[in-house]
């Protein structure tokens, strides 16, 4: 088993196969790149600031903690910027933790956490710690563990924002989202999914809420199953394609034509905020499987 450290990320492959193999920049603690058997299932743009400049278009950013922008003007998290600060600052890597599956792990805590922004949480009262965990094998299993070591309670959303690698964003669905309950932020409107499978031909942004963790979300490709995604803890999924007019409105997406290439499905806490007493703390993990077979998880006769 390999883990090299560099000065502004850590890479980490297997003895057994060293195509396959996971990189984690220390900044955002962002997986940039998993490559199973030599092939990439991440989608990471071109124009992405890998440098620690600002926070990387693709791989798997990590929102904390607040997912977009808080409309409750009251709330203690209003005045950050939107998905929070977790992947604006630089994470400490703690090394290595497990030999099978080769894990490592990153922490966050307030003395690392990107100041100007962190202060901006409640006004900078709030005492925490995050624990990130990325465990690789045949599978990506990622774990966040937030920990709440003040004397006040505080609320906060998780979210693992995945882009991954498609072939032709037209030719991919995604299943098992039959029947849950969907906020469409297109329409602004909460319904419930009819669709039996999610297919994309058109902007695409849709938040579901509370999916039964039994459900394999899986992405599939012409009846290949690109991607099985298992959670533990984490209730709602994003469901995100720019398409071609929001591509061309953000200056790091590139190249422009890249919405054909990938899919956000990104696992997480969002729809509600978690309340985390003094103390206490808070699991969610997730792990990605290539291949195997469809599973029809849900009624699509209904």
């Amino acid at each position: 088993m390999t883990v090299e450290e560099h000065e502004d990320k850590v890479i980490v492959s297997l003895d057994s196969d060293p195509s396959t193999s996971v990189t984690i920049l220390k900044y955002g603690a962002t997986v940039v790149s998993w490559k199973l058997r030599g092939k990439e299932q991440l989608w990471v743009s071109s124009a992405a600031k890998l440098d620690g400049s600002k926070p990387v278009r693709g791989g798997i950013p990590l929102v904390f903690p607040n997912f977009g922008k808080t409309k409750d003007e009251s709330h203690a998290t209003a005045a950050l910027p939107q998905h929070g600060f977790a992947r604006n600052s630089t994470w400490e890597f703690l090394g290595q933790t497990t030999q099978s599956p080769l894990t490592v792990q990153f922490a966050l805590s307030p003395d690392e956490a990107n100041s100007d922004i962190y202060k901006l949480w409640g006004d900078g009262t709030n005492d925490f710690t995050l624990i990130y965990s990325i465990g690789l094998s045949d599978t990506l299993h990622t774990q966040i563990e937030v920990e709440n070591t003040g004397k006040q309670a505080f609320d906060f959303h998780w979210l693992f924002h995945t882009y991954f690698k498609v072939e032709d964003i037209e030719d991919i669905i995604v299943n098992n989202l039959t029947e849950e309950k969907c906020y469409d932020q297109l329409l602004q409107s909460w319904y419930t999914e009819k669709a039996p499978m999610v297919n994309f031909n058109e902007e695409f942004d849709r938040i579901y809420k509370d999916i039964p963790e039994e459900k394999v979300l899986q992405i599939i490709d012409k009846g290949y199953v690109l991607q099985n995604l298992r959670r533990s803890g984490l209730p709602d999924a994003v469901v995100w394609n720019p398409w071609i007019k929001k591509s061309e409105g953000m200056a790091d997406f590139e190249p422009k034509s890249g919405y054909l290439n990938m899919l956000c499905v990104e696992c997480g806490n969002v729809t509600d905020f978690v309340k985390l007493e003094p103390g206490k703390a808070w699991t969610g993990s997730q792990t990605f499987q290539v291949g195997g077979e469809i599973l029809v998880q849900s009624n699509i006769f209904a």
